[in-house]
């Protein structure tokens, strides 16, 4: 098996991992307040996320303080998204969700060219602004569309977008066990200060189930994700995140019962088309 192949597969890994934990959430989402469902699998991932790093000897606390801050700042942009996404995603079908995270490739090319002064040629930017067009088909912000859910999914859009930007930031010699560390910690004390003003509700055998299977699913998409970037040619394998949205196409139909309306379905395809020929643009300036 080529380096390729193999992370073509692990990157499908990595997004069918994150879907199934979406689903999960979803399920558990209709019985269970968001805070105090945060809190709980947070608390079962930071507890496996440390024992796994300690074990790698993954841990390192003493980085420098621009580092320290770029953690801080990527924490808090993973809190924003966990709440954002997970309030959408409860309320919304999953391919729905999904889609407009699909967008993400765009946004980030575009901050990293605003913010790291990064160059962005004008086929990337004329793609970006398809892309946008396309995103628009599926949250719809006219009066017969509009969803408060799709604009917390857009937000949460901007979270992954500034998450990402600050990682790029980071030493090279910074843990990515450490920083993953950080984020769930975030999530935790986000989490449980949140909880606080919750009326908790009774946990059953079924739902406790349900939460140790979205952890397990969650520490599967991040390991994959880990993996991929230690393989292969990353613009080669990139395009495969977008086998999300086929697993949330599939997942929501057959668990959920959802399938999205054509116009949807025309702005998922416009976003993934202009994301593909994002990525293609920037392999193609980098190898010049």
């Amino acid at each position: 098996m080529s380096p390729n192949t193999l992370g073509a597969l692990l990157m499908m890994a990595s997004m069918a991992c994150f879907t199934a934990n979406d689903a999960l959430v979803k399920i558990i989402g209709s019985d269970l307040p968001l805070m105090q469902l945060l809190l709980l699998r947070g608390l079962l991932t930071t507890a496996i996320i440390y024992i796994v790093a300690r074990r790698l000897n993954g841990l390192r606390f003493d980085v420098s303080p621009k580092d320290r801050g770029l953690i801080a700042l990527r924490s808090g942009a993973e809190v924003l998204t966990a709440f954002f996404f997970l309030q959408a995603l409860i309320h919304l079908p999953l391919a729905n969700a999904t889609a407009i995270l699909q967008v993400l490739p765009l946004t980030v090319s575009l901050g990293a060219a605003i913010f790291l002064g990064e160059k962005l040629g004008w086929r990337r930017l004329v793609a970006i602004l398809v892309g946008f067009l396309g995103m628009l088909l599926i949250v719809r912000p006219g009066p017969d569309g509009f969803s408060i859910w799709s604009i917390y999914a857009v937000i949460a859009v901007f979270g992954v977008t500034l998450r990402d930007l600050a990682t790029r930031r980071l030493s090279a010699d910074v843990p990515s066990m450490t920083v993953t560390l950080a984020a769930a910690v975030a999530i935790v004390v986000f989490s449980a200060v949140g909880s606080l003003g919750t009326d908790w509700q009774p946990m059953t055998p079924r739902l406790g189930a349900l939460i140790v299977g979205a952890a397990v699913f969650v520490l599967g998409g991040y390991y994959f994700s880990v993996q991929v970037m230690r393989v292969g040619d990353i613009a080669a394998i990139a395009p495969f995140r977008y086998t999300s949205l086929v697993c949330a196409l599939i997942i929501g139909w057959l668990v959920f019962g959802d399938w999205p309306d054509p116009i949807t379905l025309v702005g998922a395809a416009i976003v993934v088309a202009t994301g593909l020929f994002t990525l293609y643009r920037e392999r193609v300036s980098r190898g010049s």
